[in-house]
Formats: C-alpha cells, structure tokens, sequence
C-alpha cells in the first residue's frame, strides 16, 4: 500500500507541511523509519530521535518542535498514527465462505460475508452478523450470538446463549460464558452452584488472547460498549464492567463487582466481589479493592486506598530505618543518662 502526502493528510484531517506529492509506503519507528515511511513524535522526550530520524514525514502535534522536516501536522498524532497504519497496513480479510472442515449446525443463520475458518463449530441455533470473521477452531455453542463485523481470532469459545456485539474482536483463547466459581460448602464439601446466565458483550469491545469472561449464576455478566480489555484478564460471574473501562493485563475481578463507566484497572489489580468501583475511577497496578471506590477516585496499594495516602505511606516506610537507628541512639542516650543519675 501507498499514499502521496497529500492523500494521508486528506484522510487524516491533518496539515501538511511538505510536498503533497510525496510518497509514503508504510510506518515505521523513529529510528527505523527511512525515506519511503512515515513516523510519529507524541512524546517530547523523543524530540531528538525525532530531529535525528530519516523518516520521510514525520506526524507531530507541534511544527515547531521539527524544523525543516517534512510534517503532518495534527493535534492527536497517536490517533492519527493508528488511521495511518490502518490505510498503510490494511488487514488481511478473507473471502467470505465456511471452510470444509467446519461444522455448522443446520438452522445456524449466517449474515452476508461471514467468513468461518478451518475446524471451527457452529452450534444450533447460531446468529452470526453480517462480515463476522469466526476464526480457526473456534468453537459457538448453542444459541449464541455475534454481530456484525466482529472478529473472532483462532480458539475463541463462546459458550451457549452468550452474546457478543458488534464490531467486536475477541484475540486468540478467549473463553466466554465459562461456569462462575460458584460452591456451596456445607460440612467441608463444595457444592457446585448451577451457573444459568450468560454473558453479554456490548459492541466495540476488544477481549486480549486468553480472557475468560464467566457466565451469570443468575441474569448476565455484561461488559459495556467501548471496553478494552488486555490479555489474561479473569472477569467473575455476575460483573457488570461500564462502557469505555480499560483492564490491564492479569487484572481480576470477582464475583457482582460493578465498575462505572470509564474505569482503569491496571496491570495485576485485582477487586473482591460485591464492590462497586465508582465512574471514571482508577485502580493502580497489583492494587487490591477491597472496599468501594468513589467516582474519580484513584487508588493504589493493599488494601487498595487513596493513591496520595499511599505514596505517603511508602515514602514513611522507606524511612523507618533511618528513624529505627536513630531511636535506638536515643535508647542508648537515655539509658546513659539515667546511669549517670543513679537510676
């Protein structure tokens, strides 16, 4: 794929300072890029890679930061970069059709331009929107929906009557709709507890490779529109994640937790169930809630607490040797002067 300038600017909104007739053919690093690509500077501190850099454009928010260069100028060049890299590296798609060796139940529906790759199963009762991609190996159970547009990567599992929206794309391994821990121990054996809802994803959500999303005991586990969520992340029964929330890598979340819209948890944290995490909140890295959390809160730490609190108590820690040394000099001040007293 290439692009003159002109054209990427055209479809990037973005102000271009250099020859419209230039040619870009894909994007590359900083310090990769050479003539023929084009590069980005979002962060100041690669001003000087940047200045240094043999890219042939550069994106940049500020023209003044790269003198002499030839600029797409654009006040988000990270976003711009993604729309870059979509037009320069376009998805591979294949042609729609069911593989040979795929199993598809019957009375499935499949909308127009479904794709299903090799190996893949298609339970009763199926409902695939159109352009839906279903992966090698993937496996639909019974009555199980996915919308249009959505991508399933190879040996994702959507067990039955789970849903999932539109323009979804769900990374190799992910598990939906998996039973909730759920056990009644009675006399120091573990009852199962039946797990009968479902899960419901909402439209423009991405799942990383290997999340497991667990079913309902009762009702839906719901994932809100818009929600990015990084691999290996454990969603428990019974979760209703809100729209536009960020989970990192390895977060957990157990059973009726209720996150706001447009909460971040990152790397490692984890919440207790029956929580409610409030809007727009963040939760630090491998913190621990424990307890709810207001709206626009953030907080770090086990027991998770205000992240201020938190830092404050850290910097006190790292003191506590300093000050363990020096009230042991003052013991031993006090006990001498006692001695000299006659104590």
């Amino acid at each position: 794929m290439s692009l003159t300038l002109g054209e990427l600017a055209r479809h990037l909104g973005a102000e271009l300072v250099g020859s419209p007739e230039q040619v870009v053919v894909a994007v590359r690093p900083l310090d990769e890029a050479g003539p023929q690509h084009l590069s980005f500077l979002h962060n100041p501190k690669y001003v000087a890679q940047a200045r240094s850099s043999r890219a042939g454009a550069i994106l940049v928010k500020d023209a003044e930061l790269l003198p002499d260069r030839t600029l797409l100028v654009t006040p988000e060049p990270y976003l711009a970069m993604a729309r870059a890299l979509e037009l320069l590296h376009p998805a591979r798609r294949p042609a729609p059709g069911v593989h040979p060796s795929a199993v598809v139940a019957e009375d499935a529906v499949l909308g127009s331009g479904v794709w299903i790759g090799p190996q893949a199963v298609v339970g009763a009762g199926c409902r695939i929107g159109d352009g839906a991609l279903i992966g090698a190996g993937c496996v639909l159970g019974p009555e199980a929906e996915i919308g249009r547009d959505t991508v399933l990567h190879p040996r994702v599992v959507i067990e039955d009557g789970c849903r999932v929206g539109a323009r979804c794309i769900l990374h190799a391994g992910v598990v939906i709709g998996s039973d909730g821990f759920g056990f009644a121990t009675v006399g120091g054996v573990h009852h199962k507890v039946p797990q009968v809802g479902i899960v419901v994803v909402e439209d423009d959500v991405e799942l990383g490779a290997n999340v497991c999303v667990d079913r309902a005991t009762l009702g839906e586990t719901r994932i809100g529109r818009g929600t990015k969520v990084d691999n290996l992340v454990q969603i428990a029964h019974n979760v209703q994640v809100g729209e536009g929330s960020l989970l990192v890598a390895q977060v957990g979340i157990s059973g009726s937790t209720r996150l706001g819209h447009h909460v971040v948890m990152a790397g490692q944290s984890g919440a207790a169930g029956h929580l409610k995490i409030g809007d727009q909140a963040v939760v630090g890295a491998k913190s621990a809630v424990i307890k709810d959390v207001p709206d626009g809160a953030f907080v770090s730490g086990i027991p998770a607490r205000p992240h201020r609190e938190w830092l404050a108590a850290n910097a006190a820690l790292r003191r506590l040797e300093g000050m363990r040394s020096r009230l042991k000099e003052l013991e031993e001040a006090v006990a001498e002067l006692r001695s000299k007293l006659g104590e």
